[in-house]
């Protein structure tokens, strides 16, 4: 049964990094933004927290936290930072989750420690310039050379692009299997032939790095395959099963810390001698923010239970995520709307909330991807 409360264990999870949130990241995340400035200060403080390792057994150096207790983390760090939840996100989820899932007990052993501990952040490169959802396009090519892999391509909309170490990296193996013949490898910042390219300047999350990668006959020893050979796009299939779940949560957090501070502003707005927050029109968008966001926790704590029991999360956790990011984006609109002119303005955080917020309708798989997904799961299902 999906339990409604959190546990002892989760409340002071919950506790400690809203407390940590509020005091570490709010007082900063507005000149972060601003000076588009990755948090490097942050880093040591998130692994002595244990929220760099969330995806690792403890054997590696991890913390090995649930998907409900992970899903918690993220919401709590975007309510007050979008930027700091994505990266935490990405690094945990994508390039250390994808290395815990299918990595070899010498890789994880090499890896997962440096990971966990913040000594190494970790990226993930699977889309292209030209492939973004649709993975058969992709470009990037990596051809066996004796006890080598040579890797050839461009990976675009890199979350740690530049600020990363690890990179997981997929890369096509066996072109006419189109997306059944991808590879993922394991490649470090150093190695020959691989350089980050372009800095991506985007609408939000400006303190989130964001770059090209560029590799140009790249050498990667034989052994930093990680995982089957033509088996990355499987892999990648689950990981994004997790990643929407997260992404999901940090979507909910974007717009409960958007509605959270709608709420109390129009309770201290005062117009023609009353608070806004006594108009009607006023009271009937709070009621639909905290009715959606409410409905989407609900959404991601049934997908984030189900994958605690290891049971196949493709159709809801896409339902999570597409629900939560229609939710967030509605909340966030409403709260500028609220904040009237004040909200247009970077004074109020609910302006950065909203920008930040698109990128859940379009990461780990567009609103429209998400449908063909649950689509899909659901006539298969029906036929099967």
């Amino acid at each position: 049964m999906i339990r409604f409360d959190y546990t002892d264990d989760e409340r002071i999870l919950r506790d400690t990094v809203r407390s940590f949130a509020r005091a570490e990241i709010a007082p900063h995340a507005r000149r972060w933004d601003e000076e588009e400035k990755f948090p490097w200060e942050l880093i040591p403080k998130l692994a002595e927290l244990g929220l760099l390792g969330m995806t690792v057994p403890e054997e590696y150096g991890g913390s090995a936290l649930s998907m409900q207790q992970i899903a918690m983390v993220i919401d709590e760090l975007a309510q007050v930072d979008g930027s700091v939840a994505i990266t935490v996100a990405s690094h945990n989820g994508l390039c250390t989750g994808h290395i815990a899932l299918a990595g070899n007990e010498e890789q994880k052993r090499k890896y997962l420690p440096r990971l966990a501990s913040g000594q190494a952040l970790g990226a993930w490169g699977l889309t292209e310039p030209g492939s973004g959802s649709d993975a058969a396009a992709a470009r990037t090519r990596a051809v066996r050379k004796g006890d080598r892999w040579v890797i050839n391509g461009t990976k675009m909309f890199i979350t740690q692009g530049s600020v990363g170490s690890i990179y997981v990296v997929l890369a096509v193996t066996t072109p006419e299997k189109k997306q059944k013949g991808i590879t993922a490898f394991i490649v470090e910042k150093d190695t020959p032939g691989f350089r980050v390219g372009k800095h991506i300047e985007k609408m939000g999350l400006h303190a989130s790095d964001t770059t090209e990668l560029i590799f140009e006959d790249c050498e990667v020893p034989a052994e930093n395959q990680l995982g089957p050979l033509d088996g990355g796009f499987i892999d990648t299939l689950k990981i994004l099963d997790e990643g929407r779940i997260t992404i999901g949560s940090m979507a909910l957090g974007l717009g409960w810390g958007a509605y959270e501070a709608a709420r109390a502003y129009a309770k201290e707005r005062v117009q023609f001698g009353r608070p806004i927050a006594d108009n009607q029109a006023i009271q009937f968008m709070l009621a639909d923010c905290r009715t959606e966001l409410e409905a989407a926790r609900l959404l991601l704590r049934r997908a984030a239970w189900m994958y605690d029991r290891k049971e196949r999360v493709t159709r809801e956790s896409a339902m999570a995520k597409l629900w939560a990011a229609q939710a967030a984006m509605r909340a966030c609109d409403r709260a500028v709307q609220i904040h009237g002119g004040y909200g247009y303005t970077r004074e109020f955080p609910v302006e950065r909330a909203m920008r930040d917020c698109k990128l859940c309708e379009i990461g780990e798989g567009t609103n429209e991807v998400q449908r063909m997904v649950i689509a899909r799961d659901l006539i298969g299902r029906a036929l099967g």
